[in-house]
Formats: structure tokens, C-alpha cells, sequence
């Protein structure tokens, strides 16, 4: 009987064993993947935010546009955002149709007072503050609702405008900026003011210069920012060699040591009356005869900008990288 017993055993487990291997056999051990890394795409330098709400300074008259008249909720109200429902006066006599969907515009005024190097009328600022899809048409009138807003909330009387067709533009993958880089000998223009009249700039600011279409510049294209060596500040010395005259002072009255000083204003350089001997004059020597005597120098590279919407006579740009301050009045470079 325990012979038996043993032997049933012995058969389970052999059976249990050829079930296994024939498991094993089926379904195989995995074979180990080498996942290659994938290639870092570049990112785009403006969401669509910033890319539907930077404005721009238009130099043709603006048409004939639609124009927000009335909202639902006016009698409680006369500033509205996302989600609200306002009333424009176009209608189906005017070619609106229902889903139709509209840049929300308003003009400042025109550009004046900033830094340019063009001659003539650069244009007038447009503030982008939005956009609205319609959703019922009347013959006359149409209702419709704010779908985004840049910030600014919409008011009764902004016009409306085709969405423009802009793309951002790819953020460059390379090293840190050559602050030192030579003129290209390309188009060259102002920065001439910024968005939200900001003067003080740094990078993802959006700003405007005096360069647009009628100079070949199309959006994508990078610009250097700089300005000359020396210049930029908000303060100036004009001349920080405030010492006494060298030849008197530094001494007292009485106990008179000498009258040079570490202190003291320095000699000029030698004139030609006295070249032979190596002698100096009394005459002194500040920065500003050093600055006014020199070679020309390199200019100052601060930072670097990409156009994302070109006008006739100017253009929209984001700042995409900055080495130092930037602020309105700098000059920019076609790379």
C-alpha cells in the first residue's frame, strides 16, 4: 500500500515537471530591449497666449470692422472675460455666419514719442485683447461669446478682425551667446517700445521695432540686440576724476610733504615741446579725453530677439535670451 502511495506521488510530480516545461516552451523568457533616448524636441518660444495677444503697429487704416455694441449682462457691467456673451453689430447682410470666430482689436493710437530711425509714419498700435465665436446670427446683429482674453478685459466698443495666421517660431538649440559677435552687416533698426509700456526688458517680453516688411524681414527671422560700448545706463559720470590739482594740495600749509598723491589728478601725456626730455605737463588726464581719443569700439551684445508678426513698416518681436539689461531705445540686428 505505501508502495503505491509512492508511486502516485512520483507520477503527479512528473506530471507537474512535463507541465511546466511545456509552459516554459509556450511562453518564453522576454528578450531584453535596448531603448535608444529620443532626440530632445526643440520648444516653440511663444504659447498661443502670447502669440494671439502681442499686438502690433498696423501702418494701413484699419477697414471697416465689426464692432462690439452690447452684452447680456450690461446692465450690471461694462467690462467682460471668458465666457461672457456680448452682441455685435453684423449680422447675415454682412456676411457673418454662425461658428465664425474673431480677433477682438482695440487701437491705441499712433506710434510717437519712441525711439526710430525711420522717417514718416510708422503706424498705429493695435492691443490685441482677445477673441469671440459667434453663435447666433440676426440679419442686423449677432450674438456671440468670448472664448479667451489677453488680460485686459473686453469693453463696448472694441472692434473685431480676422485671427491672424501666426506660428511660433522653435527656440534655438546652441550654447551660450557670443556677446562679442561682429556685425553682420544686415538691416538695422530700434527697439523702439514694448508691450504694456514696459522700458526695462528682459527675456519673453514682447516689443516692436522700427524694421517690418518694406526692409525683407519675415517672422522667424533672429535679431541681435545691442547697443554702442558705454551707453545704456540711467546715470552717467561724466568725469569721475574730481581730485584737487595735482601741483598743490595733499599737503598742509605748514608741514608741506610734496603735493603728489596717490589721489591726485594724473598727467597728461607728454606734449611735443617737451617729447625730447620724456617730460610730463601738469596738464591732466581724465576718462573722457581717453574715450574721445580712441579706435573705434566693439559694440555691447545684451540679448537676442525672433520676429512673430511683421507689419509694412515695423515688427512684433518676443526677447529670447538676454546677457545683460535691455530696454527700449536699444538698437537690433538682423542675424
Amino acid at each position: 500500500m505505501a508502495r503505491f502511495r509512492l508511486s502516485k506521488v512520483l507520477l503527479f510530480s512528473s506530471l507537474l515537471l512535463t507541465l511546466a516545461v511545456s509552459a516554459s516552451a509556450q511562453n518564453p523568457a522576454p528578450t531584453p530591449q535596448v531603448i535608444a533616448p529620443v532626440a530632445k524636441q526643440p520648444l516653440q518660444v511663444a504659447g498661443q497666449t502670447k502669440l494671439f495677444c502681442a499686438g502690433y503697429v498696423r501702418r494701413e487704416r484699419l477697414p471697416q470692422t465689426p464692432q462690439i455694441v452690447g452684452a447680456v449682462e450690461e446692465q450690471e457691467q461694462r467690462m467682460f472675460s471668458d465666457g461672457d456673451v456680448v452682441y455685435i453689430n453684423a449680422g447675415s447682410r454682412h456676411g457673418i455666419e454662425q461658428g465664425s470666430s474673431f480677433q477682438i482689436i482695440r487701437p491705441r493710437g499712433d506710434v510717437k514719442g519712441v525711439h526710430h530711425e525711420k522717417q514718416g509714419f510708422l503706424g498705429t498700435y493695435i492691443q490685441e485683447v482677445g477673441q469671440l465665436q459667434v453663435f447666433k446670427v440676426g440679419e442686423n446683429a449677432s450674438a456671440a461669446q468670448i472664448t479667451s482674453s489677453c488680460g485686459d478685459m473686453v469693453l463696448l466698443g472694441d472692434l473685431l478682425t480676422q485671427i491672424p495666421h501666426r506660428e511660433s517660431p522653435l527656440q534655438r538649440v546652441e550654447g551660450n551667446m557670443d556677446r562679442f559677435a561682429d556685425p553682420t552687416g544686415k538691416q538695422v533698426g530700434r527697439l523702439m517700445m514694448a508691450k504694456d509700456n514696459r522700458e526695462m526688458l528682459t527675456a519673453n517680453d514682447v516689443v516692436y521695432i522700427d524694421l517690418g516688411g518694406e526692409d525683407n524681414v519675415k517672422a522667424g527671422d533672429y535679431l541681435t540686440i545691442y547697443r554702442p560700448l558705454g551707453t545704456g545706463n540711467i546715470t552717467r559720470i561724466d568725469n569721475e576724476e574730481q581730485a584737487r590739482n595735482r601741483t598743490s594740495g595733499f599737503q598742509s600749509d605748514r608741514f608741506k610733504g610734496g603735493g603728489l598723491s596717490n589721489q591726485a589728478q594724473r598727467a597728461k601725456d607728454r606734449n611735443e615741446f617737451f617729447e625730447a626730455e620724456g617730460r610730463y605737463r601738469y596738464r591732466p588726464m581724465t576718462t573722457r579725453h581717453v574715450k574721445r581719443d580712441r579706435p573705434s569700439m566693439p559694440r555691447k551684445v545684451v540679448g537676442e530677439m525672433v520676429l512673430i508678426d511683421v507689419q509694412k513698416r515695423t515688427a512684433t518681436a518676443i526677447i529670447t535670451r538676454v546677457v545683460g539689461e535691455v530696454h527700449t531705445g536699444d538698437w537690433v540686428e538682423i542675424q
